[in-house]
């Protein structure tokens, strides 16, 4: 394993499982579990899988629990179908009923997304079918005068696009995580749409693309409005894109997760299919286009996902969970990577700001600022490695912030690095692609702007 320098405890998920593998394969009593995942009635996943002896229930519980815990995130569901010893099955629903971060995953991916906390059903192999995966055709959409908007944690985009055109495109900080008043998240992107939309001489449509998740324009799950109180956020924040679209006279008006719109982004640029794209800003936001071309129902949170076994890892601050994607591959990780490589700030500073001064110190040659990348990259090349066993792609997007400057390249180094060297197949199977500095820091609100079809009424994935 290539040796993280600033995070030496660091235990790629994927070298964990293959270990645990070899354990299985080289035991003469392993077992067999199967898995499905459901969304109410609809089977979303399967897996089948060869566990070691029940005498060794800790490392056998964590391999699937890790695993469940990726296809949640990844795919949604809300129904665990398990086919397997009762010591797993018992300890799997203790875990999501009585632990912190296995509630926070029932409360969110099951109540909040899919209208019930997640429940777990014994069933044999045979009752646990094959799913049919559902696809939707969104996005590509350029005629017309259109706005597009990608809000994250620090800042908001907003372009404005004339039958593909860019005539207009700008960046505002603002910082809605915490803010208790959802009438400041209304009049931020309000004044977005507005700046942008004095550039045009009408609006045809409005895209958007926004941390979170979004089901025909709710607002489902989101960090933007974490400091909402529940009361508020039923009122004024779930349809709060649907009071936006009235306001700007009923047009076509489409709300992704701003995954999504990162791997549509790259489609558009790249003019290639099996793209999953990568933003590394605020938090950490992907997307996934399928080799035939289109969106899935998929999830693809991948800020929640393992990519770090170690049982001290960094802790993410709203689920509670240990060794998740955005403490790695985000403004966050960089962050929290900064002050393992000596630089330290005020607690006051916010992330953005801290972002922003290891950018300039890595411009101007200093090795702290460089380790960081070094750091985050090395851990990404295994991140990909096991994005690779859920995800059929040959084109890996990078965008965000945390890409923006020459230590975006380093890190594109370093993960090239770790894909050479221990993964072979997927450094010949894999491209690592970008965008040009304005691409990275506004390419996904052009390619939201693309979201609504103007032929057709609004469906809002």
């Amino acid at each position: 394993m290539i040796r993280c320098e600033l995070d030496p405890g660091f235990l790629p998920a994927v070298q964990w499982n293959r270990a645990y593998e070899a354990a299985v394969n080289a035991s003469a009593e392993s077992g067999s579990v199967s898995i499905g995942l459901w969304r109410q009635n609809q089977p979303i996943a399967r897996r089948e899988l060869q566990i070691l002896p029940e005498r060794d229930s800790a490392r056998n519980f964590q391999y699937i629990e890790r695993l469940l815990k990726f296809m949640l995130w990844a795919y949604g569901g809300n129904r665990i179908l398990f086919s397997g010893p009762d010591c797993l099955l018992q300890r799997l629903k203790h875990y999501y009923a009585e632990t912190s971060a296995g509630r926070f995953d029932s409360e969110t991916v099951g109540r909040k997304i899919f209208g019930s906390p997640i429940q777990i059903e014994k069933r044999t192999a045979a009752e646990i079918p094959e799913p049919d995966r559902q696809e939707n055709r969104i996005g590509g959409h350029l005629e017309g005068c259109r706005i597009g908007f990608d809000l994250g944690g620090s800042d908001r985009k907003c372009a404005a696009l004339m039958d593909g055109e860019v005539v207009f495109s700008e960046e505002v900080k603002w910082d809605p995580y915490f803010q208790s008043n959802p009438q400041y998240h209304y009049d931020g992107i309000m004044d977005s749409l507005r700046r942008a939309a004095a550039h045009l001489p009408r609006v045809d449509a409005i895209g958007g693309s926004a941390a979170g998740v979004y089901v025909n324009n709710e607002v489902r799950v989101s960090s933007l409005f974490r400091g909402v109180s529940p009361r508020d956020f039923e009122s004024s924040v779930r349809r709060i894109f649907h009071r936006l679209k009235a306001e700007w006279n009923h047009v076509p008006f489409e709300v992704v997760n701003d995954g999504e719109v990162t791997a549509l982004a790259g489609a558009m640029s790249l003019n290639d299919h099996a793209i999953l794209g990568v933003s590394m800003g605020t938090s950490m936001a992907a997307g996934y286009v399928t080799p035939e071309g289109t969106l899935t129902s998929q999830l693809n949170e991948l800020a929640f996902v393992p990519v770090d076994y170690r049982a001290d890892g960094p802790v993410d601050e709203w689920s509670g969970d240990r060794g998740c994607g955005v403490q790695f591959f985000s403004q966050q990780g960089a962050a929290r990577l900064a002050a393992a490589a000596g630089l330290t700030f005020p607690q006051e500073v916010p992330l953005a700001e801290r972002l922003l001064d290891i950018q300039r110190r890595m411009a101007a040659g200093d090795r702290r600022a460089r380790r960081i990348y070094e750091t985050i990259g090395i851990c990404f090349g295994y991140a990909v490695a096991r994005f690779a066993e859920f995800y059929d792609f040959r084109n890996l997007l990078l965008l965000g912030r945390v890409l923006s400057g020459s230590g975006g390249q380093v890190i594109i180094e370093n993960t090239e690095k770790v894909l050479q060297t221990e993964f072979p197949e997927l450094a010949e199977k894999i491209k690592i692609r970008t965008l040009d500095e304005q691409g990275k820091r506004h390419g996904q609100a052009v390619a939201a702007a693309g979201l609504p079809s103007l032929s057709e009424k609004s469906s809002g994935k």
